[in-house]
């Protein structure tokens, strides 16, 4: 099996030599080895954060599932990037986009704003245009938006009922909804959200 970096994988935003050297197991010598071992850290994760009430709508939250889904994994998890990707704002927006976000996402269900369904498909979309982390941004915001979902009392999205790291048509249609919602047109993400 090849190297894990030298392969392209248009599925994931591209490693600096940074984030490789983050890599905490150093047993990971292919891309299969690394979905596994964070597929596994994301479970943990997701079993953290549905454990008991997390309060994700804080930037200690955000970073807290970050860091419970990826920790294991990367020694960067949970910590904002600090360096420019081809997605996503300047590195050093985040923090305050990150605190508008959260306090939109508040404001949206203490007003009733918009439907639960909507106001966790649009906390999801913002947090994919922010783009706070090295990686994992596109699995933490879906996460985030399915345990908000559910505290909001509602069901958990399907998103695709597909690996959107892999599959070429779902990650295609997933890409052009939020696309879309780049647009101003949620609709498709939303529709997205419950296929």
């Amino acid at each position: 099996m090849s190297d894990i970096f030298d392969q392209p994988d248009e599925a994931a935003t591209p490693l600096t030599e940074e984030d490789k050297r983050g890599l905490k197991l150093a047993y990971i010598t292919n891309r299969a080895q690394l979905n596994a071992a964070e597929q596994e850290n994301i479970a943990r994760g997701q079993d953290w954060a549905l454990s008991r009430r997390r309060n994700l709508l804080t930037e200690q939250g955000i970073r807290s599932l970050h860091q419970h889904m990826f920790g294991d994994v990367w020694r960067w998890a949970g910590r904002f990037r600090t360096s420019e990707t081809n997605l996503g704002i300047n590195f050093w927006e985040i923090p305050t986009a990150l605190r508008v976000l959260l306090d939109d996402a508040k404001t949206w269900i203490e007003m009733k704003a918009y439907p639960p369904d909507e106001i966790a498909v649009r906390l999801h979309h913002r947090l994919t245009q922010i783009h706070p982390f090295p990686n994992g941004n596109g699995r933490h915001a879906r996460l985030t938006a399915d345990i908000l979902i559910m505290q909001l009392g509602g069901e958990r999205f399907s998103w695709g009922r597909a690996n959107l790291r892999d599959a070429g048509g779902v990650r295609k249609q997933y890409i052009a909804a939020l696309q879309a919602a780049d647009g101003h047109d949620i609709d498709p993400l939303m529709v997205f959200a419950r296929s």
